[in-house]
């Protein structure tokens, strides 16, 4: 058994439209925002309340980044799973600060569309742009494991 882990599952909603960008290699970056919400009754109050935690994704694998590109936009579901990293970096008025982020590497991590909303993007009539279906990092089609069940794009 490994000595430690860095997985993260998050089931949420895009919170904008994801940015997409080229890193200096050519290859193709996606980031986009992730709300997951908790709700809950107060006991002292009988209300219902609600958090919601905002998540940044942050994706590296090229195939999963077109998956993003394609059919992610705001307000769709998605299933994300990948490690989290923090990344230190200067503002503006040069101090130090630091940012976590989920991230998808070339290797690990998965993205499965969980909802059948049809965001933007060219989905005319393409199988693969149904609810349900996801890309994995690591190559091969295979089923998508967990929740929503999505088949394997890459």
């Amino acid at each position: 058994m490994a000595g430690s882990v860095n997985k993260v599952i998050l089931v949420g909603n895009l919170g904008k439209d994801p940015e997409i960008r080229n890193a200096q290699s050519g290859s193709k970056i996606a980031t986009f925002t992730l709300a997951t919400s908790d709700t809950w009754n107060d006991r002292a109050s009988g209300e219902r309340k609600e958090r919601t935690e905002w998540h940044r994704v942050v994706v590296f694998n090229e195939r999963i980044s077109d998956v993003v590109e394609r059919f992610l936009r705001k307000g769709r579901k998605v299933y994300v799973e990948g490690s989290l990293q923090t990344r230190k970096w200067t503002d503006q008025s040069g101090q130090d600060r630091y940012t976590t982020e989920v991230v998808i590497d070339r290797f690990n991590g998965q993205l499965v569309l969980i909802d059948s909303q049809r965001g933007g993007g060219d989905d005319s009539g393409d199988s693969d742009s149904n609810g349900g279906y996801g890309a994995r990092s690591g190559g091969g089609n295979e089923m998508g494991g967990g929740y929503g069940g999505g088949r394997a794009l890459s």
